[in-house]
């Protein structure tokens, strides 16, 4: 399974922000589409990436001034990218050697989509019940005639 499947699997709808627009801003739009994260463009390119980890510790950082803070400020400024050819093994590493719980996705320098741990848990769960489906029917259908390798013949000339 490659990024593009996972990115297939979880689609391409992305929430994104500009870095001049404040934290409060940038909380309100995560809150109202329930996500995690807001991609943050500027002129038309991947500047950056806002996590409520980085919302959280310029929260912290900011005490009760918070919601005046720029995402400019508390935005993770370019993050690792993750390429769609890159199969599910790199792609979980890239994520834990970068420590990024989300990665853009980036092809010939344009975004295309942002996945998640969970988006990449959800996509090999698929595909593990998916290829579970395919054995079962596999063994299920089996064919009377042929005999798995191991298994003894029930019909012995000793019996």
């Amino acid at each position: 399974m490659l990024l593009s499947d996972v990115l297939a699997i979880k689609g391409k709808t992305l929430y994104t922000i500009s870095p001049q627009k404040t934290l409060a801003d940038a909380l309100a739009l995560m809150s109202e589409q329930d996500v995690g994260s807001l991609v943050v463009i500027e002129c038309g390119a991947l500047v950056g990436i806002l996590t409520f980890r980085e919302a959280l510790a310029a929260i912290n950082a900011a005490g009760a001034l918070w919601q005046g803070v720029l995402v400019a400020d508390a935005m993770l400024r370019d993050p690792a990218v993750g390429d769609p050819r890159m199969d599910l093994y790199e792609l979980r590493t890239h994520l834990v050697d970068y420590h990024q719980r989300y990665l853009p996705v980036v092809e010939s320098g344009v975004l295309q989509g942002l996945v998640s741990f969970h988006d990449v848990a959800r996509a090999v769960l698929e595909e593990q019940g998916f290829e579970s489906l395919i054995l079962r029917n596999f063994v299920r259908n089996w064919p009377d005639e042929v005999l798995p390798i191991g298994k003894p013949s029930m019909h012995c000339s000793d019996c």
